[in-house]
């Protein structure tokens, strides 16, 4: 049996998607076991979560479909299996999701199927607690800040060393072959200042629901992974082995938890999910392509 400790640790490296229900821009993110899930959204002016174990998962699954009996592992294995999609950007055609705002809450209510019968279900979610939201969105986005500051350290400093090279080609008496490869050499202050006066108004403009995009999902992963190592460490000092690279840290959804064998087959093709091959995240890093003389100076 599954515990809440374990689900939040496999959600802390599941990667934020954007999302859009109700013509509404979210980020989110889910978890989900045998015995419960667990949910983050925000529209970066709120964040909200849920956390449901299996007794909670089978009243509101007896409560939102009594015309449906449905083990508990079923009921999240499809559940699984409809939201994970819309967070891949790919949901079901036969699915609806519709977001409803109660008292500082956030309902997402899934209409769909089950075994050829209606199939309702509502992430209930309440205000996340300060340490969720920072664990799971303030302290990762400041180390992926540094990393990222220091991506350009190093980016800058090539830069400056290429400059270097190739001016002690020209004053060996080299000359350019094509004059359209001719560069300026590198500023990094009139760089800086043009990133501030033309690249952040686009990118302050952006909607918030596109605020991972890119690369950005990888760093965040391996941000993340770092952390849960770290956190392994100080509750488990006697196992020095390293986390392994889960679904959630190299990019794909948790597998849904296996039907039982005595549910419909209808249930189990179509919540069976697809597995491929695991990576380990890595930060992006910058490299230099071989230096190459011919078609450039001669």
């Amino acid at each position: 049996m599954e515990h809440s400790e374990e689900l939040e640790s496999r959600l802390l490296t599941q990667p934020w998607a954007s999302v859009c229900f109700d013509e509404s821009t979210f980020i989110a993110k889910a978890c989900f076991g045998d015995t419960g899930y667990m949910l983050l959204i925000s529209d970066l002016s709120g964040v909200w979560y849920e956390s449901a174990d299996a007794e909670a998962v089978g009243q509101r699954s007896k409560e939102l479909n009594k015309r449906l009996t449905a083990h508990v592992s079923s009921v999240l294995q499809r559940l699984h299996g409809l939201l994970s999609p819309a967070l891949a950007g790919q949901p079901h055609a036969a699915t609806s999701f519709s977001c409803q705002r109660p008292a500082g809450g956030l309902s997402l209510r899934v209409r769909s199927e089950l075994s050829g019968l209606p199939f309702y279900w509502d992430f209930r979610c309440r205000p996340a607690p300060v340490a969720t939201v920072c664990r799971h969105l303030v302290r990762p986005l400041v180390r992926m800040s540094l990393a990222l500051q220091h991506q350009v350290q190093e980016l800058t400093s090539l830069l400056l060393r290429k400059d270097a090279e190739i001016e002690d080609y020209r004053e060996s008496g080299a000359t350019l072959s094509r004059d359209r490869l001719r560069t300026e050499p590198f500023q990094e202050e009139t760089f800086l200042q043009n990133i501030m006066a033309e690249s952040l108004p686009q990118i302050c403009s952006a909607e918030d629901g596109h605020a991972f995009t890119s690369a950005l999902p990888q760093l965040y992963m391996a941000v993340t992974l770092q952390e849960a190592k770290q956190a392994r460490k100080r509750h488990h000092p006697e196992d020095t082995e390293d986390l392994a690279p889960t679904a959630e840290t190299s990019g794909h959804p948790d597998p849904a938890p296996q039907a039982p064998a005595d549910e419909t087959a209808s249930l189990n093709e179509e919540a069976t999910p697809t597995s491929s091959p695991v990576q380990k995240p890595r930060l992006p890093v910058a490299k230099a392509k071989p230096k190459k003389a011919k078609g450039l100076f001669s």
